[in-house]
């Protein structure tokens, strides 16, 4: 596995695999990497001829008060596990590599950024869709992948690409799960033991939706409210974001009879900020309550 820091680098190696006709998918990443992160190598291996992943924490998308300094950071660890992996390429730049001078130019998709998570965290998204942009430009993958964990990220990253006409297809892979259903996340080294054990409630209130859905709730605002109070039986769990959306347009639905909604939940769990969602009411999902 080549190790590469510099744009200059990457674009020699990937004007190689051009060369030689090779498809190339990319998995682009903050690192600190989980079984989550390798379910999407998986995909991109077994998809493209070759695989390469990015590790780059992108200061753009953390705000002044949240977790750019502490973020978990690991080179060596994660640099074996991708090799272990069979990933042909990582590129790991510094921020200085990424962004020689400031930003002048930024990539926002506002209808879609600046609600849920983007609420709380204002410029997040922008700044995810600016580094995504450019790791785009970098790379130029037939196909990148991203962890349905980040619901509103994908559906943001997809809208982006469509209506720049970037030419790549972004790949949507399933959450993976802790053994007791806590979505895999790089923060999760962040939890106390005790913080570990009440995170549970995040995926067990997403169950919660599934479960009132399926006795009959059509209310959205009834089942928010719901969920809330289900978190709030948790003591260490503070709700930030509850809220019932469509799962394309990420706008509020005013019944649950028109169709599948997502459930997405923002929950901070001491200073740990966990994210997680489902979408409820899809057939695959009534079908397999019916069975």
């Amino acid at each position: 596995m080549q190790i590469i820091t510099t744009v200059a680098a990457l674009r020699d190696a990937l004007a190689a695999l051009r060369r030689a006709g090779k498809s190339v998918g990319f998995v682009p990443t903050m690192g600190y990497l989980h079984i989550g992160h390798l379910t999407l190598v998986g995909r991109a291996r077994a998809e493209n001829d070759a695989t390469i992943v990015s590790i780059f924490v992108n200061p753009l998308q953390f705000g002044a008060n949240e977790d750019l300094a502490k973020y978990p950071r690991d080179l060596a660890r994660d640099s074996a596990l991708l090799e272990a992996a069979g990933v042909d390429l990582l590129f790991a730049p510094e921020a200085a590599e990424m962004y020689p001078r400031p930003m002048a130019t930024i990539v926002d998709v506002p209808a879609l950024g600046s609600q849920l998570e983007g609420e709380v965290r204002p410029g997040h998204f922008a700044g995810v869709a600016t580094v995504v942009t450019k790791l785009f430009n970098l790379v130029q993958p037939q196909r990148a992948y991203f962890g349905e964990k980040d619901y509103q990220q994908v559906t943001l990253i997809k809208r982006m690409v469509e209506d720049l006409a970037q030419p790549v297809a972004v790949i949507a892979v399933p959450t993976v799960r802790e053994a007791d259903g806590l979505a895999c996340s790089s923060r999760n080294v962040y939890l106390s033991p005790a913080e570990r054990a009440a995170a549970v409630i995040v995926p067990n209130a997403l169950a919660e939706a599934e479960r009132l859905h399926a006795a009959g709730c059509t209310d959205p605002a009834e089942m928010e409210a719901h969920l809330r109070r289900f978190i709030a039986t948790e003591p260490l769990a503070v709700p930030e974001v509850v809220a019932v959306r469509h799962p394309e347009t990420l706008e509020p639905v005013t019944s649950l009879r028109a169709g599948p909604a997502l459930v997405a939940l923002f929950v901070r769990i001491g200073t740990t900020r966990l994210l997680d969602n489902r979408v409820i009411g899809r057939a695959d999902t009534l079908g397999a309550q019916a069975a």
